[in-house]
Parts: C-alpha cells; sequence; structure tokens
C-alpha cells in the first residue's frame, strides 16, 4: 500500500514525441492511470491499493465472503488498517516482532486450510504457485502481506486482550445458546461443556476484542483526519462506508 504522501494525479500519454502530438491534437483528455481515493492523516491511500487489497481478501474467504467484496468495501479495510499501523509507530508497535518462521508457519497452515487451494493442491509449491498465478499474486507480495498482518494482529491482542476477562457463566450461556441448538439441528448428542470450554473461551475474547476495536477505530476517525477524495468511496467526513 502506498503510504507516502502525493500531491498529483499520475497522468501518462502515448509514447514518442509524434505519438504525443498527435493524441493532443484528437484528444486532450490525459489518460488517468491511478487516483488519489483517501487520504489518513496524511497518509494516502490509491485506486491500485484497493484493487492489491481486493486480490488478497482471496487469502481469506471466511473474513471477506468469495464474491461479497466491493471496492467500497476493500477501502474500508484499508483505512482501518492505515489508522491501525498509525498508532503502532506512535507507539512503536508495542515492542511486537514477528519472526520469519512464524510467518512461514501461519502461510503452511493457510495453504492446508484454504478452500480455494483444494483444487490447485497448494500443500505443493507447484499447486501454491499455480494458486498464487491465478489470483495476480506472488510469493513475495504474500509473505510480505502476512506479516504485516501477523503483526497488526499480535498488537491488537496486546493492547485489547490483557483487560477482558472471561466469566464461567458466559461461557456457559454461550454453549447454551450458540453449540447445544447446532447439534440438536443435527440430531446428534453435543460435546460436554468442559471439552468446549477453551475454544468458547478464545471465541468470546475474540468478540470482546473486535468490540473494543471498532470503538477504538472510530475514536481515531473522529480525532483525525479521514478524507475521502473520491465520492465512489463514501463521504470525506468518515472511511468509506460499506454498501
Amino acid at each position: 500500500m502506498a503510504l507516502a504522501a502525493i500531491s498529483a494525479v499520475l497522468l501518462a500519454g502515448p509514447m514518442g514525441s509524434h505519438a504525443q502530438s498527435a493524441a493532443v491534437s484528437a484528444s486532450p483528455q490525459p489518460v488517468v492511470l491511478d487516483r488519489v481515493i483517501a487520504v489518513i492523516n496524511g497518509d494516502v491511500i490509491l485506486e491500485s491499493d484497493v484493487k492489491e487489497e481486493q486480490r488478497f481478501a482471496e487469502l481469506e474467504p471466511f473474513s471477506v465472503a468469495p464474491g461479497s467484496d466491493t471496492p467500497m468495501r476493500a477501502a474500508r479495510r484499508l483505512a482501518n488498517r492505515t489508522l491501525i499501523l498509525q498508532q503502532m509507530k506512535l507507539q512503536q508497535g508495542l515492542g511486537i516482532t514477528v519472526s520469519n518462521e512464524e510467518v512461514q508457519k501461519a502461510l503452511t497452515d493457510l495453504r492446508t486450510h484454504l478452500p480455494a487451494c483444494r483444487k490447485y493442491h497448494c500443500t505443493t509449491d507447484e499447486g501454491w504457485k499455480a494458486f498464487l498465478d491465478a489470483h495476480d499474486l506472488t510469493e513475495q507480495e504474500v509473505f510480505d502481506h502476512w506479516k504485516q498482518r501477523l503483526t497488526i494482529l499480535k498488537f491488537i491482542d496486546l493492547r485489547f486482550r490483557s483487560g477482558i476477562r472471561i466469566t464461567n457463566d458466559e461461557i456457559a450461556a454461550y454453549y447454551q445458546k450458540s453449540v447445544v441448538p447446532v447439534y440438536e439441528h443435527q440430531n446428534e448428542k453435543p460435546p460436554a461443556l468442559s471439552e468446549l470450554s477453551q475454544r468458547i473461551q478464545e471465541v468470546l475474547l475474540q468478540q470482546h476484542v473486535n468490540g473494543l476495536l471498532q470503538d477504538w477505530l472510530k475514536s481515531l476517525r473522529d480525532e483525525g483526519s479521514v478524507q475521502i477524495l473520491d465520492p465512489a468511496y463514501g463521504q470525506s467526513s468518515g472511511t468509506p462506508s460499506e454498501d
């Protein structure tokens, strides 16, 4: 994602002076190669960044349902991520680091469980390369993107999770409301609460973190400067809205 300040739209004409002169005579309108759609506290989001974000969404089908992603939703994710990265820089990332080994381990898990990977056999190097080629991605792009993703997740977890306490009553209530009905619908006996207690606790923790994160992002938007320059991506008074 481009985060350097950009002061003008990138324009280009046909190559060669004669062709350029002819083009100017025939059509005075410049050809737009890229454009700024938003400025988040001085950091720029380009239209090409949005398209890139949509490509990376193929790696997270459980967060972004296939076929449901739109440029506006991708722009919103980028705006939120930019706000988080800015805070990480101010707080020096709270000393968080992610090793290359952690990234490789996460990518190995991704290649094993990503639904779209099944037909490509991504667990093999050849299959993984075929999947990336099909989605116009490179191994280095995915590695860098995933490393940033893991770093952000660690930052969010450290910043919000430490103050959250999940009670046994909350776990039991979730079990009765959200787990038991699923098994009953399938005419199966649900596992004992003790078997699922830790997993339920993780789910509830994540729900609390997500709620705190959304409130925090809203406060960052209200306190900072979020300018949407392209009306197609929302109003200038806030981050791009979802359709």
